[in-house]
This record gives structure tokens, C-alpha cells and sequence, in this order.
């Protein structure tokens, strides 16, 4: 989910029937129906239906169909909707942060030097570019895919500064390898987006991503 749809996500959670029924469906180990759910909250069916269905049009609940009787063929009866929560994984950080990403490129970086015998640095950087060349061929605008990805790039003349890093916390901890893996990462952007006459380039100013875009040379 992106990040818009990860706000209309928890802002459906506001109404407070809506989050107990939320919470409910949640602690069940099994899907439950919509009398099961407003006979628990005390609330009338058609209300629970409501807010159950929102819920599901979110993305936090996914709809089931089961026979409850546990009957089939003819004669069974049509199969009950019934919710339980989804896989969907929601996560909002203001400003953006991507640490799921660090994660995934570092995890598979270790995996790679241990099936290679190689240097995890090395992965690491190949993992990035590699990461950062997927999204860099979308056609879209350069300034609009760095955004989605929580740079929050800030047009300076010919230049592109990077005003918020995604793995700042990461970043502060160990920058050598963090700086370093986000310098492939944007690198790699650059190469899937094609010709920008931009280059990366570490140097970014306090409180900035330590990456740059300057005019190449």
C-alpha cells in the first residue's frame, strides 16, 4: 500500500465502532460473521455490516465465504461473508522513513555473500542499484519517484538535494555502509531513468539525505 492509501487505512480506524470491530475481528482465531461481530459489541446488525465492509473496502479486513453448517450441495444454503484481518501490513511515519527496505536490501546482501563468499558490503552495494534501477524506469517524473520513496527532493537550480533520508536512524548508527548503500541506490535510479544529466553524489547538507543530485560532469 502506498502511502496515501496507508492514511485512508487508519483513518478509517477514527471511528471508535469501527476500531472495536477491528480489534474483534482481530483477536478471533477464526473468521466471524456480522451477527457474531454486532451480537459482541452490542450493536445492531446493519451497523456492524457497515462498518465491516469499510473496513474491508480499506484493506485492514479480508472477506471469506463459508458454510457454517458445514453442509455442501444442494440444500446447504448460501455460504456466509464472514472477516478476518488481512495480511495487508500498514506502517505511516511522518517524515518518511524506509526501514523495511534497508532491511530486505541488507538481508539479502548477507544471503548473497554467503552463497558467493563474497564481501557483504559489496552485495549490499549490488543489492541497492539493483533496487534503485527497478523503479527508475517508470517514465515517470525523476522529482516524483524520489518522493514516493521518502526522499523529498528540493529542485536547487541544476541541482537536486535530498531533504529527508529514509534510513536516517540507520544512517546516524553506521554511515559508511548506510551512506554508501544509499549513494547505489539513487545511482541505480539514475541508470533505469535514462539520461537526466544528473549524478550522485555524497555531500549532502545537515539535515539532508547524504546523497545529492549535481549537474553530471
Amino acid at each position: 500500500m502506498d502511502r496515501k492509501a496507508n492514511l485512508q487505512a487508519l483513518a478509517a480506524l477514527d471511528e471508535p465502532t469501527r476500531r472495536r470491530l477491528y480489534q474483534y475481528v482481530a483477536a478471533q482465531s477464526v473468521p466471524v460473521g456480522r451477527d457474531d461481530a454486532a451480537t459482541a459489541l452490542a450493536i445492531p446488525r446493519n451497523t456492524a455490516a457497515f462498518h465491516l465492509d469499510k473496513l474491508a473496502t480499506e484493506g485492514l479486513l479480508a472477506v471469506v465465504y463459508e458454510r457454517r453448517t458445514g453442509r455442501t450441495g444442494p440444500g446447504a444454503g448460501r455460504p456466509a461473508k464472514l472477516y478476518r484481518r488481512s495480511d495487508t501490513e500498514i506502517e505511516v511515519s511522518l517524515p518518511t522513513r524506509q526501514y523495511d527496505v534497508a532491511g530486505r536490501l541488507l538481508a539479502g546482501a548477507v544471503e548473497d555473500a554467503e552463497a558467493s563468499g563474497g564481501s557483504p558490503r559489496q552485495a549490499v552495494e549490488r543489492r541497492a542499484h539493483q533496487y534503485g534501477k527497478s523503479f527508475g524506469a517508470s517514465g515517470r517524473p525523476l522529482t516524483q519517484i524520489l518522493d514516493e520513496h521518502g526522499f523529498e527532493p528540493r529542485v536547487e537550480g541544476a541541482a537536486v538535494a535530498l531533504a529527508n533520508c529514509p534510513f536516517r536512524a540507520l544512517a546516524k548508527d553506521h554511515p559508511a555502509l548506510v551512506c554508501t548503500m544509499t549513494l547505489r541506490l539513487v545511482e541505480g535510479l539514475l541508470d533505469g531513468y535514462g539520461d537526466t544529466g544528473l549524478e550522485a553524489k555524497l555531500g549532502g547538507s545537515p539535515g539532508h539525505c547524504c546523497v545529492r543530485l549535481e549537474p553530471a560532469e
